[in-house]
This record gives C-alpha cells, structure tokens and sequence, in this order.
C-alpha cells in the first residue's frame, strides 16, 4: 500500500510541474503566469480540486508515444470564488504549447457538461497554440464537442472565457460563443489566421498584435468585452464580473442588503446644458443613480456612442444600458445597435434587470451605415429588447426622436416602466427639421425666410419637444425631477422584483443576424 501511495504522489508531482521548471520559467519571463498560478489567484484559497490530473494523450505517432505529460495540457476541475462555486478549465502551454489533442478536449467537455448538471458558471482560461497536429481530424473534433457544448449551455450557465496567451484557428470559435471575453495586453491574440497565412493570401504586412491582439479586438471588431494590463487585473475582472450574475438561468443576482435612506441626487439637476446641442456625459448621469463605486462598464472601447455594463442600484444587480451625447450625440449606429442588443440578451438569458438611459436623436445617416446593414442591425436591438421578459425601466433625459425613440426600450415594446426628465424631447425629429417640412411653404412665403423658420421651429418646440404629449398618452409614467431618478428607481425595481411574463411556445425566435 505504502508503494502504490508513493507511486500516486509521484505522478501528481508530475502533473503538477506540467512542462518542466524550464519551461515555466521561460512563460514567467513573458509576465505571464503559469496556469497553476492562474487558478490559485481566481479561486478561494484552498477551494480548487482537480479532475484529471493523470490524463495523458492517446497518440502513437510521430514519437508522441515517448512524450507522456500528465494532465495533458490543461488543468480542470472545480473551486469557489467568493464563496459560489465555479468549473474552471486553465490550458498550459508550458505542455505541447497547450495545443488541444481528444483527451485534452474530454476533459474540458466533462467539466462543461458537469457545470450544466449542477448549474455553476464555466471559466476557460485560454492558453494554446491550437490544434494538436499530431493527431489530425481528432484534435478537431475535439473542438467540436466542445462547440457543441458552449451552444447547448448558453443562456443556461453564465459562460466566461479569459484569453492569456495565443488563441488561434478553431480555437477562436470556444471564446466567441460564451457570455464574455477578456484579454491581456501585449501577452494574448486571436485570429482565425495568422500573420503569416495572411502574408502569403493577401500580402499584407502585420503584426500578431495588430491583427489580433487586445487592443484590435476591444476597440476595432469588439470580440473582447474587457482588457486587463497583466494577468492578475484580468482574474480580478472575473471575479467582479460574476459577482453581478446568478449562479444560471435558474436563480437570480445576489442581492446585497440595502436600507433606503436620503436618496435625492442633486447633482443631477445641473447634468443637463441649456444648450440642446451641447454635449454631456452619460456616464455622470449613471454614476448620479447607481450605488457609488458599482458600475462596470462592458466593451468600453468599442462604439462608445452606447454605454452599457453591470451596476446595482439599492443592492440589486441591474444592467444599464444608455446613448452617450459625448460620441456621435449618442445616434444608433451598426456597432452600437450590435453592442447593445448583445448585453440586453445576455441580461435577459440571467434575470438581471435592465435601466435604460435614452438620449438619442436618431441612427447615423449615411452609405456606409446603410451598406453595412443598419437596418437590420437597428433591428437587432429592437428584437432584444421586445423579447426581454425581464424587469426593464426607461429613463428619458434629453432627445428620443424618430424610430431610435421606439427602439431604446419604448412602452410600445414592453417596457414596464417609462420616466422621462422635464428637459425630455419626444418627437419624430428636431424642431428645425419637423419646421422645415412642415412649415416649407409658410417659410418660403415670407418675407423673412429665417425669421419665420425659427418662429415655426419655437412653435413645433413648444408643442412636441416635450414629455407631457407622451405623458398624456400613457407612453410616459411619471416625469419627475433630476435629483428623484435613483429614488424612483429603487422602488420601481422593487416593485417589479417578482415580475413573470408569459410568451407563446415556439422553438426560438429568429433574430435578424
């Protein structure tokens, strides 16, 4: 017994050294950590066990038969972070360079499909070179099954995945379909193909960074949702960003206990210039209604004529979604309207609840925009919000014209709660374009053109660019002042708190993609 114990502690000692010190040293010189490391800091100390350690590859050929590592690249099994327990995979490219062989893939796929049975989060930290070569249409059905079970978890198991090293070819594909992506700068890239592979088919000189890396994917294509300077900020992401998310579909946020107290903001009387055109920004208007220090702001660097991310207000998780005046005056573009459409899904799949904040004069005119399918990108985030069923109040603050009114979460499609600034503009569009169509042939006629138009466009002004038309009609609740916004909401989303909505049958929806 004394021997098979000895041989057991052996090979654990084995899998745990992974590639060899050599080689963990030559990762630590990158300023990376090891994926050992990487798991020690996202767990609660002493809460992480493993499965599988003494997993090896299969493979006989090419002299794989005398490289027998245990673990076979990535490490899995399960811990808590902050007390909820989580699945975790980790790759370690210090083994093969972490490529992804049949056994690899297993055990990535029975952590998964254990997650869904006992409904916790996943968290994949990506570390890989891709496929195993070695072993050919097996390494990529590896990545299949694991596809497979990425699609049948989403909306059931909050999904995370953390890129902290290379991530190429098919293994791109894992990270694109779960709820999140974070990067670390100047350690990790994606691409379908390398710089290499897009030398040779397009002749274009470019670096893995600049192709690929996080500073591409969270400001150019939008494929990575956070960035993080160094591995330990971007674990520390994780760890907020579940913080903020039920456990799956099944439960709802945690709520941390909140007494309500003075909750008037006075700041926010002042928020709003005098000067219709003049831009503010959005994010003093959140920061004036959430709990202080709350909001996380999600895809930041990409189309920031939208706002979107994580907060609570009176303790509760909610997702915020607001038009930022500061970029673009905050217009409905194809970038924004996919940013958005994309958050209010993910927050409808986990019971959290939606705070809109709309201040939005219309979609961004243009070829480009129309070439590039904005209408059925607009559409897409109409689609999101009529099928949300989860709480979802709206707070006008400025402009809402023309059909972006309708689509930034409307009464017309289902919102619960509509509350509108005193400074709000309702209207199909601005009182000098309305004036100009309207009035064209009283202005025309006079005697002074640009007189008469700004008399025409302070009479429009008078009687649309205004809350209280809306407000008669029932498509406003309440208008109320600046300072009660926060007020307003607690006791709305309390209100709301056991809100259940019934839809027809059906498979699933067809979302205009």
């Amino acid at each position: 017994m004394e021997d098979k114990i000895k041989i057991l502690n052996e090979k654990l000692e084995l899998s745990k050294l992974g590639g060899g010190e050599v080689r963990i040293s030559k990762q630590h010189k990158k300023g990376k950590l090891t994926a050992r490391e990487r798991i020690h800091f996202l767990c609660d100390a002493g809460t992480f066990e493993e499965i599988g350690a003494l997993v090896t590859h299969r493979t006989k050929d090419f002299g794989m038969d005398k490289e027998i590592i245990y673990g076979d690249g990535v490490i899995t099994g399960y811990g808590r972070i902050h007390g909820r327990l989580v699945y975790v995979f980790a790759q370690d490219f210090t083994v093969f360079g972490g490529s992804l062989s049949e056994t690899h893939a297993e055990k990535i796929v029975k952590i998964m499909e254990m997650a869904m049975k006992v409904k916790a989060p996943i968290i994949g930290l990506n570390d890989s070179g891709g496929a195993r070569i070695q072993e050919g249409v097996r390494s990529l059905g590896g990545y299949a099954d694991i596809f497979y079970r990425n699609v049948v978890a989403s909306g059931v198991i909050p999904q995370i995945s953390a890129i902290m090293g290379p991530c190429a070819g098919g293994a791109v594909y894992s990270p694109a379909m779960t709820d999140f992506t974070l990067m670390v700068e100047d350690t990790s890239y994606m691409f379908v193909t390398g710089p290499n592979v897009v030398k040779t088919v397009t002749n274009e000189d470019v670096s893995s960074e600049e192709l690929g890396g996080a500073s591409t994917h969270s400001t150019k294509s939008g494929v990575t949702h956070f960035t993080a300077a160094n591995d330990i900020i971007c674990l520390d992401q994780i760890k907020q960003l579940l913080s903020y998310m039920p456990q799956s579909n099944e439960s709802l946020p945690a709520h941390i206990p909140y007494e309500i107290g003075e909750e008037y903001r006075y700041e926010l009387d002042t928020i709003i210039p005098a000067l219709a055109t003049q831009p503010y920004d959005i994010k003093d208007v959140i920061k004036g209604i959430v709990d202080e220090g709350s909001f996380m702001e999600v895809h930041k660097n990409y189309a920031d004529n939208i706002v979107v991310g994580f907060s609570r207000i009176g303790g509760r998780s909610i997702g915020v979604v607001a038009n930022q005046p500061m970029s673009l005056a905050g217009v409905l573009d194809v970038e924004s309207s996919k940013k958005a459409a994309r958050f209010v899904r993910f927050c409808d799949c986990f019971n959290i609840p939606l705070l809109v904040l709309v201040d939005v004069p219309g979609f961004l005119p243009g070829t480009d925009q129309e070439w590039n399918g904005i209408i059925t990108n607009g559409a897409k985030l109409l689609y999101a919000f009529s099928e949300a069923t989860v709480p979802r109040i709206s707070v006008i603050t400025r402009k809402a014209y023309g059909g972006a009114y309708d689509v930034m979460n409307s009464k017309h499609i289902g919102a619960d709660m509509n509350f509108a600034w005193p400074t709000a503009e309702i209207a199909v569009m601005g009182a000098k374009g309305a004036s100009e169509i309207i009035f064209r042939k009283e202005i025309g006629a006079s005697d002074d053109p640009a007189k008469k138009l700004l008399e025409k466009e302070a009479e429009y002004a008078e009687k649309f660019a205004n809350p209280y038309s809306a407000s008669e009609r029932g498509f406003i609740d309440e208008i109320i002042l600046p300072n009660e916004t926060r007020r307003k909401l607690i006791k709305a989303y309390a209100m709301l708190e056991s809100k259940e909505v019934e839809m027809p049958y059906k498979k699933h929806g067809n979302i205009p993609l």
